[in-house]
This record gives structure tokens, C-alpha cells and sequence, in this order.
């Protein structure tokens, strides 16, 4: 019975619905519907705009809350980029250095006559009492005791005094037990370069009745010495030029002091000559504590005479 009763009264709430949208449809389209619409549609026209700026206002956040956080990674990227930038620009120089180092000495090669091994310097010695350097190249690239060392500009700047399969030690021309025959090359007086620990060499011997002039450039005489002995140095190696001349009219010599051409205590990247050969009596190898067996790097040991590694010129 309540089932039935129920059911009737959906029945007629669904025709009075159909009915009322039949009405609606029927007068809908009279010009007082369509006032009313219009007044309708009018006055809710403001919460309309009011609901579309606060979901504009809403999307636009969320946007702004996107671009932000894109600007921020965009950003950061941009930092490490600069600093990446910033690094690279602070090794510039370094490197331009290091490349017109390079370049010099590679036109060096080219305008010698002799075999060579680039070699930079990796450790120095420069103290009170010596003038030594030590170079990443040895006896695996044909490097031996005795082989003279060139610097920029071709200048000479020593000798290699001890070698090992991946190392060289050099004794530059500014040691005191270095000494190098040299010659004015204006005049061509000769007298006996030898290192006093500094940027300054000692050419003495000079015969007094020789003409030595400031300024002068000089280079190594290349001088054939008795029995027949070859020098050790090529002929016209620069060495340096007179920066002052010390002359005693009572003395039979004088002394100049020299120069050197290359900046002895500041040296990054050296030439070494492998196959010059001189034919003079050099240092045999220093015997081991036990005697007659070599050094424990397996080379030879040019020993270090006191006070100098010559006359040699």
C-alpha cells in the first residue's frame, strides 16, 4: 500500500515536472522571458566577472609560481656557467703563456742543426749555494750527462749533470761550479763565463789589451782546447750581453760582467741537445758507496768538481 502510494506521488511530480518544462519551453521565447532573461543574465553579470578574475587571478599565480621556479633553474645554470667562464678566463694567460713558450721553443728546434727533447722544469734548486733545475725527461727519450740545455730565445742555461729514465737535473750557467768560454761577439775577446748564484755571470780572464764594450752580446767561443779536444758547446750559443766591465790598467786581464739572456731562476720549458758530440774528457760516472756500480736510478752521475764544471768552452 505505502509502496503504491509512494509510487504515485513520483508519478506526479514527474508529470508536473514535464508539464512545467513544456510551459517554460512554451512561453520561453515571449518578449517578457526574454526580459527576464536578460534582467537575470544583467544583474549576475558582476559575480560572473567577480568568479572569471578570481580563476584568472588563481591561473595566473599558479603560472607565476611555474615561471619563477623555471627562472630560478635558469638561473642557476647561468651561475655555474659564469663560473665555469670566470675559471677559464683566469687560466687564459697561464695557458697564452705556456703556448707562446711552446711556440718559441718549437722555432728554436727548427733553426737547429742538432736532435732535441722539450722538457719542462718541475723542480728547482735555487738556493744560496747552487743553481739547479730538475726536468720531466731522461734517458727514455735519448737525454744524457753531459747534454747541453737550451731556454727561450735559444739562450744557453746549462748542462744536464744527472739523468734518470724520466728525469733530468740541470746545473745552470749561474752555478758557481758552471763555467762556459765565452766571446764578445763585436770585438771577439774570450774570457771565462762562470756563474756567481745570480742573474749576473763573471766573464774574467779577459786579456786586457781586449776591447769589451757594455751592451755587447756574448756567446760561446766554441774554441778547439789541446790534444785535440773539441769544446762542449757549439760555437755562437748566446749567453747573455755586458752589463759592466771591471778593468785594472796595472792587470793583465779584466772582467765583464754578464747578463744572462735567459731569466736562469724562472725557467718552465727547456730544449736539450741529445747528439752533439764534443770529444771532450768528461766526468766518468760517481761510483756507488760500494764502488764501480751505478747510481740507483740505473744513469750516469756527471760528478760536480769544486768550484767549477770546467773551464769548458
Amino acid at each position: 500500500m505505502f509502496s503504491t502510494r509512494a509510487s504515485r506521488r513520483r508519478a506526479i511530480t514527474y508529470a508536473v515536472l514535464v508539464a512545467a518544462c513544456l510551459i517554460l519551453l512554451a512561453v520561453s521565447s515571449t518578449p517578457p522571458m526574454q526580459e527576464l532573461r536578460r534582467g537575470v543574465g544583467f544583474a549576475l553579470t558582476p559575480i560572473q566577472q567577480a568568479l572569471a578574475g578570481v580563476t584568472d587571478g588563481v591561473t595566473s599565480l599558479f603560472g607565476a609560481w611555474t615561471e619563477i621556479d623555471q627562472l630560478r633553474v635558469e638561473n642557476e645554470a647561468l651561475k655555474a656557467e659564469n663560473e665555469a667562464l670566470r675559471a677559464q678566463n683566469a687560466q687564459l694567460p697561464e695557458i697564452k703563456s705556456e703556448n707562446d713558450q711552446l711556440t718559441g721553443l718549437l722555432q728554436i728546434r727548427s733553426g737547429l742543426q742538432y736532435a732535441t727533447v722539450a722538457a719542462q722544469v718541475v723542480g728547482r734548486g735555487i738556493t744560496s749555494t747552487e743553481r739547479v733545475v730538475t726536468v720531466d725527461q731522461g734517458t727514455d727519450q735519448g737525454i744524457e750527462a753531459g747534454d747541453i740545455v737550451l731556454g727561450p730565445g735559444g739562450a744557453l742555461v746549462g748542462r744536464v749533470y744527472e739523468v734518470g729514465p724520466n728525469y733530468a737535473r740541470v746545473l745552470l750557467i749561474s752555478d758557481t761550479r758552471m763555467t762556459v768560454i765565452g766571446m764578445t761577439e763585436s770585438t771577439r775577446a774570450t774570457g771565462e763565463v762562470q756563474g756567481q748564484l745570480g742573474s749576473t755571470l763573471a766573464m774574467s780572464q779577459i786579456p786586457s789589451t781586449d776591447t769589451v764594450t757594455v751592451n755587447d752580446t756574448v756567446v760561446t767561443a766554441g774554441i778547439d782546447l789541446t790534444n785535440g779536444y773539441h769544446s762542449p758547446f757549439p760555437k755562437g750559443l748566446l749567453i747573455g750581453r755586458v752589463v759592466d766591465v771591471h778593468k785594472d790598467p796595472n792587470a793583465v786581464v779584466q772582467t765583464a760582467l754578464v747578463q744572462a739572456s735567459a731569466d736562469l731562476d724562472r725557467l718552465e720549458y727547456v730544449l736539450i741537445v741529445t747528439d752533439y758530440q764534443s770529444e771532450l774528457p768528461g766526468p766518468s760516472p760517481s761510483p756507488s758507496p760500494a764502488g764501480g756500480s751505478p747510481s740507483p736510478s740505473g744513469a750516469p752521475t756527471l760528478v760536480l768538481p769544486s768550484p767549477s764544471l770546467g773551464p769548458a768552452p
